[in-house]
């Protein structure tokens, strides 16, 4: 019996873990639906953190490649006085870029909503 409250006590600590960083993401940064997106992007920092292949595979037009391999050492490269507007795949490495780059005082951080697999706009193929 006490195999039984070992995992329910894991369950619980697993749950409050995923709750505190979703709060933690909301706080960080916005997520931006297509139009949305597009609407505000070209004014600002357009970072693609995916792999440089899946880069060259195809990006939204006008995106540089920041991949989150590399943020660590090349954060410095973007300016903190100007909107950062982040995507990768499916929204899941954009975010936990946001949360490093707002830990470093970005404070405009957007994200495409599910990422490059739904973004219908203009690309570039290399």
């Amino acid at each position: 019996m006490s195999w039984l409250y070992t995992i329910l006590i894991i369950l619980v600590v697993i749950i409050i873990y995923a709750l505190i960083n979703a709060l933690r993401l909301k706080k960080a940064v916005t997520t931006l639906n297509e139009e949305e997106f597009k609407k505000g992007y070209r004014k600002a920092q357009l970072i693609d953190v995916r792999e440089l292949k899946e880069f060259e595979g195809g990006h939204i037009l006008g995106a540089r490649n920041l991949p989150t391999t590399q943020l660590r050492n090349r954060y410095h490269e973007l300016r903190p006085d100007k909107p950062v507007y982040l995507y990768c795949q499916n929204a899941g490495r954009s975010a936990r870029a946001a949360l490093f780059l707002k830990k470093k005082g970005y404070n405009e951080l957007y994200q495409l909503e599910g990422g490059y697999k739904n973004w219908h706009g203009k690309i570039k193929v290399k």
